[in-house]
């Protein structure tokens, strides 16, 4: 394999955990709700990306980040009501999204999972994006492997502006290489681990020059060599952000 692992020698594929993100607040929603409990078509939001993760073959078991206040609801209304039994451990998130994956990977490092993972795969995926689908896994899996870094993701459709900071366009980047971010996000173990814990170590200097952190993917350029795959993935795999939001993804539902 050109950069990433090797094939374990008994042939196993190597151990993939997802990190499931759903510590979220209803605020840009206009609910009292957070959004991942909000109902579509009858499921909580988050049930969609869980029973992705629990149906698929490439996942292996799963870390379940939420608000500390939601854990009970969660562990009872979620997990155990819908038999998600590949969610391992649920964990409280953080202030902000770098923080909530800083505090699942720790659980990783520490070892906490029922079956350690050291030397596979972790894919980080947003609660809120109900899309997702076992291709999208199946292809993020094979970059990840070949690569040591991917990131679903899709071409963007509109012509994109570059600001001068006071509202006028300064340039016109070209289109085709103009790529919309989404998740998964997926990285050998160790990378992903070593990146985040270079994270932690230069978060303060980072806050003091206004450097932010704004996914996964960013961490591991900005802390590591390795470069980041684009992987092609769905423009249906969309995060649910606002009420227009949850009608679109009731549409895609009903396809």
């Amino acid at each position: 394999m050109e950069n990433g692992q090797e094939p374990q020698e008994n042939g196993e594929k190597p151990r993939c955990t997802a990190i499931i993100l759903a510590a979220g607040s209803g605020s840009r929603m206009q609910s009292a709700v957070a959004k991942q409990f909000l109902p579509l078509k009858e499921k909580p939001l988050i049930w969609y990306a869980l029973h992705a993760v629990e149906e698929s073959r490439i996942i292996d078991d799963c870390i379940l980040v939420t608000a500390e206040q939601d854990i009970p609801y969660v562990r009872e209304e979620i997990v155990q009501k819908y038999h998600f039994t590949k969610v391992n451990i649920i964990t409280s998130g953080g202030a902000e999204r770098y923080l909530s994956v800083g505090r699942a990977l720790q659980l990783i490092a520490d070892g906490r999972l029922k079956v350690p993972n050291e030397h596979g795969y972790v894919f980080i995926h947003d609660g809120a994006r109900p899309f997702l689908t076992e291709k999208i896994l199946e292809d993020t899996y094979a970059a990840a492997v070949q690569y040591q870094a991917c990131v679903a993701a899709v071409q963007s459709k509109d012509t994109v502006k570059i600001s001068d900071g006071e509202g006028f366009a300064l340039s016109t980047p070209d289109r085709r290489t103009v790529w919309n971010i989404q998740t998964p996000q997926v990285f050998e173990t160790s990378l992903i681990l070593q990146a985040y814990e270079r994270l932690k170590n230069r978060l303060p200097r980072m806050q003091e020059q206004g450097i932010q952190v704004t996914d996964d993917a960013s961490v591991v350029e900005l802390f590591t060599e390795t470069r980041v795959k684009l992987v092609e993935a769905s423009y249906q795999n969309i995060k649910i952000t606002t009420p227009e939001d949850m009608k679109t993804a009731e549409a895609f539902l009903e396809d």
